[in-house]
């Protein structure tokens, strides 16, 4: 439920009504946009039912959310939410920003060439594994915490921005404290009590859609996040298993004016592991801007073919820079830039 406040409501209505709230037992949250101050209401519908809350000095308008993800909807935020990492770089604004970097920090030797290389070619976040979810448990698996120190190094030679995964809720305070951007990967996306953990920390939160998960059951991972507390969320589509298998999974771009539509989130798009094959990689980058993404996540390695991991779908760092030259072009004839 949300409650529109009127145009020339104080703030001391608004603050009665989210004492009203809080005092029944439900959250509030404040949203101020260009035009009209929203408060979202969380908690049992058939109780708020109960609650007379338009008749509060102030309120303009009550409003129930029908869809199931109340905090992630348009109708809960009109205004888009924009996600500022510090140092003029923000996820949802005009400017598409580029995450590039190697699957998976294997030395420190690889890591920085790769950092300083996405660096060059225009990349704003530097993307790297510490930890590593592998299918097979024989599989390398990430270097913990040395991989976080590496990438942290990067960061402060090169200026770019961290964004790395965490594997679940006991790694969860030592990923925090290095990265700028907590990733959810897509096993994960799921993983509800880690969900509800990521909630109450302050970082933005990087959420790839799972395997096989819907739009909607992607949107309701987002608002376990929402719900405790932590709004800087960027949803991340990296494809999804259909019967095809030319390629590792089914790129879904279609799910990024979808998503805009029912949600205020910004939205990245990482075609590496959306199609397995690095050949592919840049013409579903250039599909991505051209789609309304604002964001892409992208797999660079010094030597793919010496990777220890997904070197198939990595691109050279030549591959890379050229890749990215052509996505200024698509981002400019939309009225954007990179």
């Amino acid at each position: 439920m949300i409650i529109v406040m009127a145009n020339n409501a104080t703030e001391q209505e608004i603050e009665g009504v989210i004492r009203r709230i809080e005092d029944e037992g439900f959250k509030a949250h404040l949203s101020r946009g260009v035009e009209k101050t929203i408060i979202g209401v969380i908690g049992d519908e058939r109780r708020l039912k109960e609650v007379a809350l338009e008749v509060l000095p102030g309120v303009e308008e009550v409003i129930p959310i029908l869809q199931p993800y109340k905090m992630a909807s348009r109708s809960f935020r009109a205004d888009r939410t924009v996600i500022d990492l510090g140092d003029g770089i923000v996820i949802g604004g005009e400017r598409i920003h580029v995450m590039a970097g190697p699957c998976a920090v294997e030395s420190r030797e690889q890591l920085l060439t790769a950092a300083e290389k996405v660096k060059a070619a225009g990349a704003t976040i530097l993307r790297g594994g510490a930890f590593k979810p592998r299918t097979s448990p024989y599989s390398f698996q990430g270097l913990g915490e040395e991989g976080l120190k590496i990438l942290a190094e990067a960061r402060e030679k090169f200026g770019l921005k961290i964004v790395t995964e965490v594997m679940d809720i006991r790694t969860l305070p030592l990923v925090a404290a290095y990265a700028d951007i907590i990733q959810i990967g897509t096993r994960n996306m799921q993983n509800f009590d880690l969900l509800k953990e990521v909630g109450k920390v302050n970082r933005p939160v990087l959420l790839k859609r799972g395997l096989s998960a819907t739009i909607e059951e992607w949107l309701m991972a987002a608002e376990y996040i929402l719900a405790n507390g932590n709004f800087n969320v960027i949803l991340c589509e990296r494809g999804i298993r259909s019967f095809e298998t030319y390629t590792r999974n089914t790129l879904d771009l279609s799910a990024v004016p979808v998503v805009k539509h029912l949600s205020h989130l910004p939205v990245v798009v990482d075609p590496s592991h959306g199609l397995g094959r690095w050949k592919f990689v840049a013409p579903m980058c250039r599909a991505a801007i051209a789609a309304g993404a604002d964001g892409l996540l992208v797999e660079v390695h010094p030597n793919p073919a010496a990777a220890l991991c997904d070197g198939a779908q990595s691109l050279t760092p030549e591959n890379f820079g050229a890749m990215m030259d052509d996505l200024r072009r698509i981002a400019a004839a939309l009225g954007r830039t990179l």
